[in-house]
């Protein structure tokens, strides 16, 4: 990782993901693993950004070593309703900025060191940027959350891990009281040179003010975590993603976060950088790789030095946001024929609602008719997640007038999947769930004709 990772302690493999017939624990069971309510309601958000504006946005850096003077903050332009706006027109749900980065400058008026905002030129030194960020996130309807390094390379206790961890408690203490519910707080082990966290106390102190926060960390850290890295920045999900993983010989729920910047290996603002913004074809690409296998998307933004997000950015992100409706603005499943109350309970386009195998079943199958054949070339299924990830293999059919013809196969299908396959036609379709621990459970089963050549 260019800025949040590098540096961490890592104890991760990308094959450290539990497969439903790899060997558990004895007193666990693949199946039997939950998730909480918070969980499941941070899984539908689905996108979210993490910002990242301090000292280096300034100094033209990713990397702070804690020697920056707070003189060099000063955005003469600051708009955090700018990036919100822009931040919901890409149609992202929630926003972590990071409030302290490894080089220690806080964003927020700490009484813990000077070594702040209070100390800049920024509104004569009586500036919040946690607090306004966090108002703006909420006006535009978008839940906020914080990321506050653990690595501080300016913090002179550092060298003392007991001064420190009380200074971090203090710091997350402020963070945690201050700015309301915290949907996500982002926890690494960025840097070490000999300093061991403790982490069991940085999760106590968390859970005193904000018990529903969504806690990211690294599987290094998989007993203080509810969401995992992972495993690259490339932002994608390169592998079966399965909730539950197996760390130690325990079985936890852990869902996916892929971090990715919005600007290729930036994630710090920084002058002449245009050619690095992605383009909309790639930012699509990462969206289906990502929320299409399964994982939340993070994405990063960065603030320029007047407190903006460059309009090329803005333009980036509306962009992404008017592609991603439009793609999924016509959903053909609810052109359906007649069926069964239950049946269309996971065609109606509505998540709340899902269809139920029978009870005890390990092979089902949800079977669409339509009035006349449609064309549709991807598929979005949603799996109800509440009593565990039970879909192991499946198939995607369409009858020919004499057999069943498969179009796409895969393993799991998890919060969401998005299946791309060469167009197909057919008036009969159906999800054909080959494998599954018990009855399987179906939000949504979605089909969609995708010109991309348009896009």
């Amino acid at each position: 990782m260019k800025s949040l990772h590098t540096c961490s302690i890592r104890l991760i493999a990308l094959g450290m993901t539990l497969l439903p017939s790899a060997s558990v624990a004895s007193a666990q069971n693949f199946s039997d693993i939950k998730p909480s309510a918070q969980q499941t309601a941070w899984q539908d958000l689905e996108f979210g950004v993490i910002i990242h504006f301090s000292t280096n946005t300034f100094l033209d850096r990713e990397w702070g070593d804690g020697t920056a003077d707070p003189s060099v903050f000063n955005p003469i332009a600051f708009d955090p309703d700018q990036w919100m706006k822009a931040i919901r027109d890409s149609g992202a749900k929630y926003v972590v900025l990071v409030a302290k980065h490894h080089d220690g400058f806080c964003l927020w008026p700490t009484e813990q060191t000077a070594y702040s905002i209070k100390s800049s030129p920024w509104k004569s030194g009586k500036g919040d940027v946690v607090g306004d960020v966090a108002r703006a996130a909420r006006k535009y309807g978008l839940q906020f959350g914080v990321y506050l390094s653990p690595w501080d390379r300016h913090e002179p206790n550092y060298k003392d891990s007991a001064a420190y961890d009380a200074y971090y408690q203090s710091e997350l203490s402020e963070l945690a009281s201050s700015y309301g519910d915290l949907v996500e707080f982002w926890l690494d082990g960025a840097g070490s040179a000999g300093h061991v966290y403790n982490f069991e106390h940085i999760i106590e102190t968390l859970r005193t003010y904000q018990p529903n926060t969504i806690v990211f960390a690294d599987t290094g850290l998989f007993e203080y975590g509810d969401a995992r890295w992972v495993g690259t920045e490339s932002g994608r999900v390169p592998y079966e993603n399965w909730n539950v993983i197996d760390r130690h010989g325990y079985l936890r729920w852990r869902p996916v976060e892929a971090d990715t910047p919005l600007r290729k290996e930036h994630w710090f603002w920084h002058p002449n950088d245009e050619a690095s913004l992605k383009n909309l074809s790639e930012l699509l690409i990462t969206y289906d790789q990502t929320v299409g296998h399964g994982a939340q998307l993070m994405l990063g933004l960065a603030p320029d030095r007047r407190g903006l997000l460059p309009e090329s950015d803005v333009a980036r992100l509306e962009e992404f946001g008017s592609a991603l409706r439009a793609r999924y603005a016509r959903n053909l499943s609810l052109q359906h024929a007649l069926v069964a109350a239950e049946v269309a309970a996971a065609l109606d386009g509505n998540p709340d609602t899902f269809w139920t195998a029978p009870a005890g079943s390990h092979h089902s199958a949800l079977e669409i008719s339509f009035p006349k054949p449609i064309t549709f070339n991807r598929a979005l299924t949603m799996e109800w997640l509440d009593n565990g990830q039970r879909i192991q293999k499946y198939s995607i059919d369409i009858w020919t007038g004499t057999s069943w013809k498969t179009v796409t196969a895969a393993q799991a299908i998890g919060h969401k999947k998005i299946d791309i396959f060469p167009a197909a036609t057919a008036a009969r379709v159906r999800l054909n769930i080959l494998s599954s621990t018990d009855a399987a459970a179906i939000r949504e089963f979605q089909l969609y004709k995708v010109d991309e050549s348009a896009e």
